[in-house]
This record gives C-alpha cells, structure tokens and sequence, in this order.
C-alpha cells in the first residue's frame, strides 16, 4: 500500500517582549509611518537573553506534539531550519530541541534554507515518509534573528523578529490527506542579495569581524523586493497549473511574512481576496524559517483552519531560494 506523507499538527511560540516602531524611533532614524508604509510591520517579537533558537523551538515543537496525538516516542526523526543556530555550526539545534524534549537516540539535523527552510523541510519530510523510512517526523522552523541584527542599521533592523514554529508530519494511506506537492529551488547567483558575512570560513571570527559588523545579515532591499515578487509569483502560478487549480481553489494563501507590499503584490497579481491571505507581518515582522509555521498557527488558534482545508505555502529567502507547497491540514482543528 501506498505511503503518504501528511500534516498532523502544527504549534508556535512567540516571545513576550514586543518591539514598536515607536521603540525603533528612539534607536535610529526612522518612523512609524514610513515602517508600515515600506513594509506594513507595527511591531515585533524579540526573545529574551537568556532565550535561545532552541529554546524557542522546544517550546512550539512540544505544542505541536501535544496536539498530534502522536507519542513522543513514536518520532523518528527531527529537522531544524534556522539561519540562527544555537551555535555556529555544531551541534546542531535540532540536535539541543531533542535534547530539551528528551527525543532520543533519533536522527536530527539542521538545514540552511533561510526564509525557505520550512517549506524546504515539508519536502525533504515528504520524501524521507514516502521512501518507507520514516513514519512521524518533526519538523521545526525557528529564528533567534535579533542575534544577527545591528540595531544600528535602520535598513534591516526594522524587519526582523524572533519566534518559532513547528509541524508533526506522518505517514498516512488516505491520499486525501497527503501534502499534493512540494516545488523548491534556488539559484547561488544572488546570494550577495541577502547575506550573513561571518563568522564561517570566508572571513572567520576575528577583531576585523568584530569592526566591520560583518557578523550582523546585511540586505540589498531593493533588489530583493523586485526578484521577490516576480519569484513568488511565478513558483505560485506554476504549482496551481501542475496542479490543475484556481487561486479561488485556495482558502489560505500562506506567504512568508516579510513585507506587506510584496506580499500584496503576489495575492493582487494572482487574483486572491483578502479573506484567502494569511497575514501575520504586521505583528511579527520577519521570522525568517519560523514565518510560515507562525502564520499557520495563527489561523489554527483562531478558528479560520479547519480540518482538510487546503493551504497554499509560498516563500522566499537567502540564498537565493523559494518554494512553494500545496497541502491539506489533516489535524483535529478547534
């Protein structure tokens, strides 16, 4: 019999702390009015000092295997996406979230998708269930990005936030409730557009490192505003028509929540109401891997997920990559 692979449950956490854009007022040169123009972020999420990527992790990961059903027991394998690692680069964080749930002697890695990594980690879910090697995995996108922002720098600090989100995906004979397809790609051309410069082996930690602030990610906005909305686009029309459905076929569109008008421009091009956009950005900024799982969540707790909706995933990050994934939730919902 055929195995399939399917979305059992979904969770996230969220720091208390809220950054304003009145309290970026105070840290750079910037307003209120000019953030929500540019971007449509009111505020922001920023985890404590003592909280790391994987404490946040541990925590929607846990929520997301209480509302499975699943036993912990029966995960049998762990993925991480995060470009803020606990450490740079070992061990892993999906290696210290098994740790804090008490998963073990379970395979646990992590990838490096950036914005990309959780839909990037449906397919690699995907393929590891339908293969016949795994039955129940966890799959965690989570950001510490306030780690990696210079609050100096009003380009980029504006953007970001921390937060995590997380999935139990599992094998399962009913097709109806299988993830329906999965497109991810990238292309190294553009990796200057969106960049964490050190410490790795380019330019390895140092004074000079230190100087230069080539530990803080450093963004080209314009150029990645315009690939971005042409990308996203492009990756959506080409999954509905090998698919064969309609924008109207989607009762949530799930962009990554980066930036108000890009994600305005895909849902407009593509003929999206209002009521189909999952919209987060405005109260959590960018969350980079954890995005996604973030705004599925929301919709979840607030009552708009039901039960064998479909959802349309759709996102963009460093690397460059993007991807984009059509699935139904096949989780108990509220």
């Amino acid at each position: 019999m055929a195995q399939y692979a399917a979305m059992r449950s979904i969770g996230a956490y969220v720091p208390k702390k809220v950054l304003s854009n009145s309290d970026l007022e105070k840290m750079v040169d910037t307003t209120d009015e000019w953030i929500i123009k540019r971007t449509g972020i009111k505020e922001r999420h920023i985890a404590a000092k003592h909280e790391s990527t994987s404490d946040m992790g541990a925590k929607a990961a846990s929520l997301a295997i209480e509302r499975s059903g699943i036993a912990k027991e029966d995960i049998d394998l762990v993925l991480c996406a995060t470009v803020t690692p606990d450490y740079f680069n070992m061990p892993s964080t999906a290696c210290i979230i098994s740790k804090k749930l008490d998963i073990t002697n379970v395979q646990a890695f992590d990838i490096s998708a950036a914005c990309s990594g959780f839909v990037y980690l449906l397919s690699i879910a995907k393929a590891f269930i339908e293969s016949g090697m795994k039955k129940n995995i966890l799959i965690i996108g989570a950001e510490k990005f306030s780690s990696i922002v210079d609050y100096t720098d009003r380009a980029t600090c504006i953007l970001f936030g921390d937060g995590a989100g997380a999935a139990i995906i599992s094998a399962t004979s009913d097709k109806k409730e299988s993830i329906v397809d999965i497109h991810a790609s990238a292309d190294g051309t553009y990796a200057d557009f969106l960049v964490t410069p050190a410490p790795g082996s380019v330019n390895p930690a140092n004074q000079k490192m230190l100087d230069e602030k080539l530990n803080f990610v450093q963004m080209k906005g314009n150029e990645t505003f315009k690939l971005a909305v042409k990308t996203l686009t492009q990756d959506v029309i080409e999954i509905l028509e090998s698919n064969n459905l309609q924008a109207s076929d989607i009762p949530h569109f799930v962009p990554h929540q980066a930036n108000y008008r890009i994600i305005k421009a895909v849902g407009d091009s593509l003929g999206m109401t209002k009521e189909q956009v999952v919209l987060t950005v405005d109260k959590y900024g960018n969350t980079s891997a954890a995005s996604i799982p973030m705004a599925i969540n929301d919709i979840y707790e607030s009552g708009r997920l039901k039960e064998g909706d479909l959802m349309l995933l759709d996102t963009f990050g460093g690397g460059l990559t993007w991807a984009s994934a059509l699935l139904p939730f096949a989780g108990k919902t509220k």
